[in-house]
């Protein structure tokens, strides 16, 4: 009987040794190359493994005042904080969380720097290269009329001395190492005679380096050779890159209906639980999917298009069967909401030594609080 199939659905289970690979990896790079990495929030915000995390990771960075206080709160290191726009009323706290305040613009560090400044806190800006590697315009930085960062050099330069640091994030999904140098070399051509006056450079995310035959060798090279040339301390914020792989999302199918096609029930929902997968019209994983039955597996809100897609199994399909969503970390639990009341997933975590625990669970009492 698989270890998970007593546990209550719908379920996220976290996998600490397929975490421990990825981070591993992201050990190596930093000894290969220098570069620390920061766990980004806005992907991945369990505070449940941590604990396992911390001892291979460099800190958090974050996208708001609530995710930046739950890394300061829970995963030692650094903090970094960025938000598209800071609040008058959440900067006192931004300040006290934060080792490094991230501007998105120079209106926000005209207006948020000086008391940065009188505090002590490292100051840096966020830099738009104008390039990217996503395919959804919709999650592009560089789309036409962008607001995350500031594009022209020359007013970027004219702030420059009272900044340390740039933010660069343009990578989406990029398993390309190729398409990461290429990019890097823009960024080097078009702003070098300003990262030349940093002290820290963050490359931001998006960069999937814990990818199955991913030559993180090149990039420990490329990340240290950028390093060395310029004179700063690289960052990189994997968020994907560090928890690929090491969630699924466990189902139990519910209803059995025939429209043209089998179509399975089951007690979760993508608009609920795995939002991405609408927002980006994307199939979910389901292993090893194969068989003979083919089966449409749809969520159990009102939306008509909540489907997770369609898989092969090899017998047909019945209420009390179990079914295992793949690589489902990544931006699924930060993003769960309540639509139509459904029960949202518990969290369960697997040791390393393969036992399986329930760390969380949420009820009515949740739904009702979040409303009201």
């Amino acid at each position: 009987m698989p270890d998970t199939a007593l546990l209550p659905t719908p379920c996220y289970v976290i996998d600490k040794g397929r975490l421990l690979r990825n981070l591993e990896i992201i050990a190596a790079l930093r000894d290969a190359s220098g570069a620390r990495s920061l766990l980004a929030l806005k992907c991945f915000a369990t505070w449940g493994v941590f604990d396992l995390m911390a001892r291979y990771m460099d800190g958090t960075t974050s996208s708001s005042l609530y995710e930046l206080r739950l890394g300061r709160e829970e995963f030692p290191g650094e903090a970094h904080a960025y938000s598209v726009a800071w609040e008058d009323q959440e900067f006192d706290d931004v300040i006290r969380y934060s080792d490094k305040i991230i501007f998105n613009s120079i209106g926000q560090l005209d207006r948020f720097g000086p008391r940065a400044a009188a505090a002590g806190r490292i100051a840096g800006l966020r830099v738009n290269p104008g390039v990217s590697s996503s395919s959804f315009d919709l999650a592009d930085p560089a789309r036409p009329f962008s607001r995350l960062g500031e594009h022209d050099p020359e007013r970027i330069a004219a702030v420059a001395d009272r900044i340390s640091g740039f933010m660069f994030h343009n990578n989406c999904e990029n398993a390309d190492f190729d398409r990461f140098d290429a990019m890097l070399g823009h960024i080097e051509q078009r702003f070098g005679f300003l990262i030349r006056r940093m002290d820290w450079i963050s490359l931001g995310g998006g960069i999937h380096f814990t990818g199955e035959g991913y030559p993180v060798a090149r990039l420990a090279d490329r990340l240290k050779r950028f390093a060395d040339a310029h004179g700063v301390q690289v960052y990189l914020e994997p968020g994907e890159a560090a928890i690929t792989r090491t969630t699924t999302l466990e189902l139990t199918v519910l209803d059995t209906l025939w429209n043209g096609r089998n179509l399975a029930i089951v007690d979760s929902s993508i608009e609920a639980h795995m939002l991405d997968l609408l927002i980006y019209r994307q199939q979910a994983r389901v292993e090893p999917d194969e068989g003979p039955d083919e089966w449409m597996v749809c969520g159990k809100s009102c939306l008509a298009g909540d489907i997770f897609g369609t898989f092969r199994f090899p017998a047909p399909l019945k209420p009390g069967d179990r079914i295992s969503v793949q690589d489902a970390g990544g931006y699924t639990m930060v993003k769960k909401n309540w639509f139509n009341g459904v029960r949202m997933p518990a969290i369960a975590v697997r040791e390393t030594d393969g036992t399986v625990r329930v760390v969380r669970q949420f009820g009515y009492g949740e739904f009702k609080a979040a409303l009201g």
